[in-house]
């Protein structure tokens, strides 16, 4: 049995992922109408992987006895001044994540929950390769230098390849 206050605080980070999975379609239409299909193809890759990651966290409560509380959902931003500045928003919200995740890790410490502490790292690391590789592609998307020069579109179609590497996430059968 989970405790009251872990079970809240995974309720509040099902918000936040289902969050992250909207953001990060938002993200991806507003990459394919700007004429970057690799970078929409990457966020439409994360979106389906926050999702996931909703699920990890919905499909643990649930097998802990706690009860799942849906919340409502922010709408997320639709405009960004370049794919510099999108990525950047990316990275700020991967931090965001991380911070949201540790506090969680911290309240099943006070709490003494062991187990969800330790369900907790699968999370952690995943953070920190998500925190990771968006700054990689920031660091590229900085080398590539001013939009006109072409870099961006070198820059695009690795994004493509690395969407493609990602795997496909489909949804879990409980």
């Amino acid at each position: 049995m989970i405790t009251h206050n872990v079970a809240n605080a995974i309720n509040e980070q099902i918000q936040r992922e289902e969050y992250s999975s909207r953001l990060y379609l938002q993200m991806a239409t507003w990459c394919e109408v700007k004429g970057f299909p690799g970078a929409a193809a990457f966020l439409y890759k994360q979106a389906e992987e926050e999702r996931m990651h909703m699920l990890k966290f919905v499909h643990y409560l649930n097998d802990r006895e706690g009860e799942t509380l849906l919340k409502p959902v922010q709408q997320p931003p639709h405009q960004f001044e370049s794919l510099k500045n999108l990525f950047e928003e990316v990275l700020k919200h991967e931090q965001y994540i991380s911070a949201s995740i540790n506090e969680i890790y911290h309240i099943t410490l006070q709490e003494k929950d062991y187990t969800t502490g330790n369900t907790l790292q699968w999370f952690i690391n995943e953070q920190i390769e998500e925190e990771s590789t968006m700054r990689s592609i920031l660091d590229k998307i900085r080398l590539a230098g001013d939009i006109n020069s072409g870099g961006l579109f070198h820059i695009d179609k690795e994004l493509d390849a690395l969407a493609a590497a990602r795997p496909d996430f489909g949804l879990p059968i409980a």
